[in-house]
């Protein structure tokens, strides 16, 4: 994937430059100081014997083989390659058939959700009624001698709708969220257990064992299947993690893989350079990360910043501006969104993968022009994911690609979730869906997945990325991402792109995929409404009412599964879900027990909507 250098007339545009400005496309060595500090750590893992780390020397799928193969192949080819576009254009435009991959929301959920959320708030008002009247309840507030909490000079802190929603639906649930875990985040967690004396308006740490009230506790505690202690005694529950997006596993292969490395950088490197990139904060390892994500993608050269939010929230409004107009899929990710807003661009939304809409706006933007003056749009970027970090589907990006190419707009690609994860190679949606890095504009990532670091990354062309040093907020202001961080990325490059001297890179990739696809196929014949693709790391489980939240995290819990469940505002109010990511560091016997657990949780609170109205 070589990457093909713009024409310069229309990086000028993207930009918003003249000519006059193309001084900002100076050597990036003179935009920053850099600290001449290297690692003097040189290990890699070539000193290691594969034969003595080969987690897969047989093929733990032999069985069903044949049958996800099938299945990975069906998916991409509608919706990656389009193989099969004459199919998926009769069925989307026929009467009688439903379109591919379509799950219909059953009636009686959406009843059943309506009535749960009307019930949780018709009771919270009227406890909040009754409390005023008595004049007792934990939410009721406390006079203080302090002046900011005297509402005569103060404005409240939150809206009168977001307390209620806060105090009457998200406490009752609380215990289901930020839960801290003592162990670090590898297939299997320790997740410490937590309690409330005020209804879980508050949560804290149960300690240790003697903390509790009496020997029957003690024992139930003690006696359960997940019982373990951490360090200091304090009570913790073993769960197999179903929810962290430590897609390629580094995070239980840590010491074998990257350890060395990484502890080896803190010789000559602080943990922090306390200094933003333009300043003092770069430093070799830095420029080595950049070098290694440009290769990797193809891209001219790429930028770091310490925080994969902010990547986004800080280089859309870098590259846009008033004047121009920015096009956003419908389910893009809140950094983008907050992004977008920051930029004072216009901003228009697109049906979530719909080319056909997205090319309907473009077209009407160029005809139309701006509203009121009609002038044309400075610019145009489009904006789409690699994976849609809610509903575990991929970009159709061949066609977004095609299409933006045709009205001459720019891409702005964001692979948070599918750069490492996707792909033969690891390279992305991009990798996977055939499509050249030189046609993509501006490539985004974050390290926070699969390379088991933080911080994210832009690439693209050198002029690119030489004006963003300068323009974005997030090199510019911002602390620089840790030398430490950067050694962990630079050793789990390495060990993807197979530089360590090993093969282990190739095979997390393939387990990944592996896994992924066993863990959708074995959901879906449940009878679950499961969203997403094949090849997707990401499969969210409908659950639909407000109820089931609880239920599914505090049953899986119970039984040893650590999982993200998600509800309203997070999604919209009908669709809310549990959501499983899938890593390379779970083994089949693992999943097997998940799934053997999840089916018994499914028949507890009815989630077969695939098979029954009712659940």
């Amino acid at each position: 994937m070589t990457n093909l250098k713009p024409r310069s007339s229309r990086l000028r545009r993207m930009l918003g430059l003249g000519r006059r400005d193309e001084t900002l496309f100076d050597d990036q060595t003179e935009e920053s100081p850099e600290t001449e500090v290297s690692s003097t750590s040189s290990a890699t893992l070539a000193s290691h014997n594969d034969e003595d780390h080969d987690l897969f020397l047989e093929d733990p799928y032999a069985d069903v083989r044949e049958r996800m193969e099938a299945l990975s192949a069906r998916d991409r080819a509608r919706y990656a390659s389009h193989e099969d576009d004459a199919q998926q254009h009769e069925q989307q435009h026929s009467r009688k058939k439903k379109p591919i991959n379509h799950i219909e929301l059953p009636l009686f959920a959406a009843y059943t959700t309506y009535l749960g959320y009307a019930v949780l708030i018709i009771c919270g008002h009227v406890r909040d009624l009754l409390a005023k009247i008595f004049g007792h309840g934990r939410y009721l507030r406390q006079e203080t001698p302090y002046t900011s909490d005297n509402l005569n000079y103060y404005a409240p802190l939150l809206k009168s709708w977001e307390n209620f929603y806060t105090r009457r639906l998200y406490h009752r649930i609380q215990d289901c969220f930020n839960r801290p875990i003592a162990s670090s985040p590898g297939a299997n967690i320790q997740v410490l257990e937590r309690v409330s004396d005020d209804g879980n308006k508050t949560m804290k740490l149960l300690g240790t064992l003697n903390d509790l009230e009496d020997d029957h506790q003690r024992n139930q505690y003690a006696n359960g299947s997940a019982f373990v202690e951490v360090s200091e005694g304090r009570v913790a529950r073993s769960c197999l993690n179903l929810g962290s997006y430590n897609y390629l596993g580094f995070a239980d292969d840590w010491n074998i893989t990257c350890k060395k490395d990484v502890l080896g950088s803190l010789q000559d490197l602080p943990v922090s350079n306390s200094s933003s990139r333009n300043e003092f904060g770069t430093t070799k390892l830095h420029r080595d990360v950049e070098e290694i994500v440009a290769r990797f993608l193809g891209k001219e050269d790429a930028l770091v910043l310490n925080m994969g939010f902010n990547t986004n929230s800080t280089t859309i409004p870098a590259l846009m501006g008033r004047g121009d107009l920015l096009i956003s899929d419908e389910l893009n990710h809140t950094s983008i969104v907050n992004g977008a807003r920051a930029s004072g661009a216009a901003i228009r939304i697109f049906r979530h993968n719909d080319t056909q809409h997205l090319e309907e706006i473009l077209r009407e933007a160029i005809v139309m022009g701006r509203p009121r003056t009609r002038r044309t749009w400075n610019k145009i970027m489009v904006v789409v994911e690699g994976i849609y970090s809610m509903e575990g589907e991929y970009c159709d990006l061949s066609n977004v690609v095609q299409v933006c190419k045709k009205y001459g707009a720019y891409i702005y690609l964001d692979e948070a979730h599918s750069i490492g994860a996707m792909g033969p190679t690891g390279r992305g949606c991009a990798e996977y869906c055939g499509v050249d890095s030189a046609d993509i504009d501006v490539m985004m990532g974050t390290f926070t997945k699969s390379f088991g670091g933080m911080g994210g990354y832009i690439a693209g062309s050198k002029d690119t990325i030489s004006f963003l040093r300068r323009q974005c907020a997030g090199s510019a202001y911002h602390n620089s991402l840790s030398p430490v961080v950067c050694q962990q990325i630079l050793s789990s490059f390495k060990v993807i792109m197979g530089e360590d001297g090993s093969n282990i890179g190739k095979k997390k990739i393939q387990a990944l995929r592996d896994n992924s696809n066993y863990f959708r196929m074995k959901l879906k014949d449940m009878g679950l409404h499961v969203l997403g693709h094949y090849d997707s790391p990401i499969m969210p489980v409908m659950l639909y009412n407000p109820t089931k939240i609880a239920a599914f995290s505090r049953e899986c819990f119970k039984r040893g599964l650590s999982v993200v469940v998600v509800g309203f505002p997070a999604v919209p109010i009908l669709q809310s879900r549990a959501r499983f990511c899938i890593s390379a560091g779970h083994t089949r016997d693992q999943l097997d027990k998940a799934l053997a657990e999840i089916d018994e949780v499914a028949d507890v609170l009815k989630l077969r909507y695939e098979i029954s109205t009712f659940g």
